[in-house]
């Protein structure tokens, strides 16, 4: 039974692929592991005694004109012994003049599959709210180009679908959090000004080696696909000290490296900065990212848990 579901799940997930076409690329994130709400809907944490809340704020390309930023909210808890949800948000603005919003509910099905593994199936469900606003815009032509003649403001219904494979100590995911195409601007008069968000294929990975009592290395990826943009790839490795302070550097293919820094200041608070040096042409013309990660993993009563700390 559970290998017939399994089949048939990724069947589903390969033939939705097939719909997608001109894409841009979602919003780019480097502390995945501890985001994973937003980019899988069949995230689990298997854990009936807490609920996970987290906060993301990241600058992309800092000190350029316009550069993106993008702020991510996520809550997440069990609901039954093998229904867990969450809702979340994003929110991508640059510059002033576009702005998008996304706001989903998850729900996820969790089946074990060995002595101490699971298999999630995930469903997302919401809408992206985009708008644009050119007023006071500067262009670099004497004339305005006519895709940027009107303001937009409208909203995108959308759906995602994911498995995500765990244990204790590890992880794989494959993910479709949006599989429809939205339509941002239109053609004008025969003029072709038309921009799409298509489906983004996520596929990710962690393990947790233990190297002793006090000692953790936590190597992990994520592969993103979208058809007409390069393969993005994304490679981590970080060491946890004493479940209390983690650090680690990454490499993101043709794009950027990274490091990475985050304590655990009480059992039920997590913070975690990011900084990616950008070394693709781009370099030139920013002084990197940041990104700022705030987790809480709040208990029944709200005093936290005293479990094994939360390794993605």
């Amino acid at each position: 039974m559970i290998s017939k579901l399994t089949t048939y799940s990724i069947a589903i997930i390969t033939l939705f692929i097939g719909f997608s076409s001109h894409a841009q690329q979602d919003p780019q994130f480097t502390q995945y592991m501890y985001n994973m709400s937003v980019i899988n809907p069949a995230y689990a944490i298997d854990d009936e005694t807490t609920m996970n809340i987290g906060l993301l704020y990241r600058s992309q390309w800092a000190r350029s004109v316009g550069g993106p930023t993008t702020g991510s909210l996520f809550v997440h808890s069990k609901i039954t012994d093998r229904l867990e949800g969450g809702i979340s948000f994003v929110h991508d603005e640059i510059g002033d003049v576009v702005k998008q919003t996304g706001a989903f509910a998850d729900i996820a099905y969790v089946l074990p599959v060995g002595k101490n593994s699971k298999l999630s199936f995930g469903i997302k469900a919401g809408a992206t709210f985009y708008s644009t606003n050119f007023d006071g815009f500067v262009y670099s032509d004497p004339l305005p180009d006519p895709a940027f003649a009107e303001n937009i403001n409208r909203t995108f219904p959308n759906v995602g679908a994911g498995l995500y494979y765990f244990s204790e100590n590890y992880y794989l995911g494959l993910s479709a959090p949006n599989l429809l195409k939205s339509k941002h601007l239109q053609d004008d008069s025969g003029v072709v000004s038309e921009a799409s968000e298509n489906m983004h294929l996520f596929f990710t990975g962690g393990y947790v080696f233990n190297l002793g009592d006090n000692f953790k290395f936590k190597p992990a990826f994520m592969a993103k696909y979208v058809n007409s943009a390069p393969l993005s790839i994304d490679a981590t490795a970080n060491v946890l000290i004493y479940d209390k302070v983690e650090f680690g550097l990454g490499y993101r293919y043709d794009d950027s490296v990274t490091g990475m820094l985050n304590f655990t200041m009480s059992p039920a608070v997590r913070i975690g900065y990011a900084y990616d040096h950008t070394i693709s042409n781009l370099g030139r013309f920013n002084s990197g990212s940041h990104e700022l990660l705030l987790l809480f993993n709040i208990g029944n009563l709200g005093k936290g848990y005293d479990k094994s700390p939360r390794f993605f």
